[in-house]
């Protein structure tokens, strides 16, 4: 027993059950006084539908109502039609197109008009209801079938079962568009009919398997969430449902024959390919922050598939040029289609591709080889070259690819391509590699074959220069430096990022000193900054970055090596029962005592016992006052260096910081300042301390360097005597 707000259905499986189920309702009914109205209690007739073991028919009565009706003499009693109409509108097959003529009847101020139109639409009607469809009521599991028309004014929906080889009705619903959707193309109206199905049956959809049964390549449209716009959310929308498309098999009922009408003159010129070529738009984007590629591919039909890749390698702005056109043609390709026009915004490209340009780079050559194999895959191909600004949308989507890192979610996907299109016989990446004895290279003076590849060696070759077998580079300064192999570059950055005069350096500042120390190869800079990501250590005590409040003003002393700064840090974990470290910077003082010393308001430097230190050996004594705290920043500077040093090298084992403070204080002495863009050291010394990865790496200083010890240092002495 099912109630329904004033009315109660009573429904058997059986008809031997009947009989006591109504029983049971009634003793119900009598149980709490309900009584019921015998001319409204009916055998089948349930919400103005005759429910039987069949299926589910019109009210006779209703028929009759409206097969009786006469024609409509004003406004008023098309409107009692139209709600007639409505009341049976579940049985009615494109109800919308058989009513159109009364619906424009009742839009806007219109003087009534029953005309032959009308009255042919009305005469048509009646006969159409003379005999009403029955329809079928689905069961569990059952799969469903969805049949979909088009006009010019309204999209009509049925949805059938297979019932022993006979498809039967289920529900009859339409929609009139709106002059916007009218504009639609014919595909886009197909689409705009099946979710019109979608929401308006959304039970059938949510507890049955729906098979969409068209001629039409509604497939390729409601199953891709690559389009912007409608059908982009068309899709997304119609993805949570279990739904399949399937071409239209011969019709099975009379029914559907009326259903099923031929598409107008103009729909069917909708949907006619005069030109079944693809249109195909691509573009490349090379920055900074990395290379991407845009394809923008339209259909016959006004369909679009839009992608964005990353390139996962290093690419200039013509490789990704070219990138972009072999990615596209394999998109056309993977599609099976066989007609292509193509566009692209790259002079280079286009004109390597016409003939009009000489591919004489070799990566060149070979990217146009790649897309001359191709396009032999295609009935026709054409490469336009068209301006920038009507490349915008392959342009956006090329940026996109090149900018975004991320990969959230999006409605356009954004892919990576980790290797480039084309395989060269060299290495792309150009290395100098140490040369230990002269038999190693070629010294005759004899330059490749390849032709690209002659002036390319001659330029390079200007700015090395071999020096008792090995390999050494004359920098823009005129500094020779010595070129380092695979293994002994990353055993020099190891030596100088963590050793013994290491100090875990940035990635900006590791490559200048391993290049303050004669040493260099071509990807010094990307190594060291790679070889700094990778350290753990690095990483889990790099400093936070803080904007400053205000402008940053310069202390300057009133010449130079007059002044110390000096503050203590701690307490800090024993070591060796020490736990406070005092430092003190030096303004580069070579000899003698300071004149001045600078401090904060600490007890241990305002006490009687410090200052009577400091008059007896003429120093002064000047201290930070809370207003102005600046004064004693450089001390707090290194404070802040120090520290980071010894969390960088002790990690867990706080206890033994004593033993690395040395090593922290010497690896800031010969680390290159930003201020002065020398060391400490050398500013002190007037030359560079030799650094433990020249030992591990033989540097030209220490090759050069004379092995008579004792010649050694009365060199060092007479240049000391030089000082003054």
């Amino acid at each position: 027993m099912e109630v329904y707000i004033d009315d109660t259905l009573v429904k058997s499986q059986r008809a031997a059950d009947h009989i006591d189920h109504l029983k049971d309702c009634f003793f119900i009914l009598n149980n709490y006084g309900m009584k019921l109205n015998p001319t409204k209690c009916t055998s089948g007739d349930f919400l103005g539908y005759i429910v039987t073991q069949r299926g589910i028919e019109a009210n006779p009565k209703q028929i009759t109502a409206f097969v009786d009706l006469p024609s409509p003499k004003n406004s008023r009693e098309v409107q009692r039609l139209s709600g007639r109409i409505a009341a049976i509108n579940r049985f009615l097959s494109r109800s919308t197109n058989k009513c159109l003529p009364f619906y424009d009847l009742l839009r806007g101020n219109k003087k009534f008009i029953w005309n032959e139109r009308c009255e042919e639409a009305f005469e048509q009607l009646k006969r159409y209801l003379t005999t009403p469809p029955m329809l079928a009521k689905p069961d569990k599991g059952d799969t469903l079938y969805l049949y979909v028309a088009v006009s010019n004014a309204a999209v009509s929906i049925v949805l059938v079962k297979d019932e022993r080889g006979e498809q039967r009705p289920i529900f009859y619903t339409r929609q009139r568009m709106t002059n916007a959707e009218t504009q639609y193309s014919t595909l886009e109206k197909m689409a705009l009919a099946v979710m019109t199905s979608a929401r308006k049956l959304r039970p059938y959809f949510q507890s049955h398997w729906i098979v969409i049964l068209t001629n039409l390549p509604l497939r390729t449209i409601m199953q891709n969430s690559n389009h912007s716009g409608r059908l982009s959310k068309w899709a997304i929308e119609l993805s949570k449902y279990d739904v399949m498309f399937q071409s239209k098999p011969a019709e099975k009922s009379q029914v559907l024959a009326d259903f099923h009408i031929k598409l107008t003159p103009k729909l069917e010129q909708d949907l006619k390919l005069p030109n079944a070529t693809w249109i195909l738009h691509v573009d490349g984007s090379s920055s900074n922050k990395g290379s991407g590629i845009g394809i923008h591919l339209q259909s016959p039909t006004g369909e679009l598939l839009q992608q964005s890749f990353r390139l996962g390698f290093k690419a200039s702005n013509n490789k990704a040029e070219y990138e972009s056109l072999i990615a596209g043609l394999r998109l056309a390709q993977a599609i099976q289609e066989k007609r292509i026009q193509a566009y692209c915004d790259s002079q280079l490209v286009a004109n390597q591709f016409s003939g009009d340009y000489d591919a004489k780079n070799e990566r060149m050559d070979a990217y146009l080889k790649v897309v001359q194999d191709l396009i032999k895959k295609f009935e026709s191909f054409q490469l336009t070259k068209i301006p920038r600004d009507e490349n915008v949308c392959a342009d956006a989507l090329a940026v996109l690819g090149s900018s975004l890192r991320d990969q959230v979610k999006r409605t356009i996907p954004i892919q990576q391509i980790d290797k480039p299109s084309i395989t060269l016989s060299h290495d792309e990446i150009d290395q100098v590699v140490a040369i230990d004895t002269t038999d190693a290279m070629d010294t005759n003076g004899s330059l490749p074959q390849n032709k690209w590849e002659a002036p390319r060696l001659k330029t390079k070759s200007a700015n090395y220069v071999l020096i008792d077998g090995r390999l050494h580079r004359w920098t823009t300064a005129k500094v020779l430096l010595t070129c380092l192999g695979i293994e002994e570059a990353s055993l020099a950055m190891a030596e100088t990022h963590e050793g013994a005069a290491g100090n875990l350096l940035g990635g900006r500042v590791l490559p200048l000193k391993v290049k303050s120390l004669c040493f260099y190869w071509p990807t010094m800079i990307a190594d060291c900054e790679a070889y700094r990501r990778k350290c753990d250590k690095c990483q889990r005590h790099a400093s936070n970055i803080h904007s400053p409040t205000e402008i940053l003003r310069t202390m300057t002393a009133a010449y130079p090596f007059m002044r110390w700064v000096m503050d203590i840090i701690g307490p800090m974990p024993s070591s060796r029962q020490r736990k406070y470290a005092l430092i003190m910077t030096d303004y580069f003082t070579k000899h003698g005592l300071p004149y001045e010393i600078v401090t904060d308001n600490g007890s241990q430097f305002i006490s009687s016992n410090f200052c009577c230190f400091l008059e007896r050996w003429g120093i002064r004594l000047n201290t930070a006052t809370p207003h102005y705290t600046q004064c004693n920043g450089q001390a707090e500077a290194t404070n802040k260096m120090i520290l980071d040093g010894i969390k960088k090298r002790l990690d867990l084992k706080k206890g033994h910081w004593a033993d690395e403070l040395d090593g922290v204080l010497w690896s800031h002495r010969t680390t290159l300042q930003s201020a002065t863009g020398q060391t400490p050291f050398s500013l002190a010394y007037g030359g560079e301390a030799m650094a433990p990865a020249e030992v591990s790496v033989t540097s030209l200083r220490r090759a050069k360097m004379p092995p008579n010890e004792e010649l050694n240092r009365e060199m060092l002495f007479d240049a000391l005597d030089a000082i003054e």
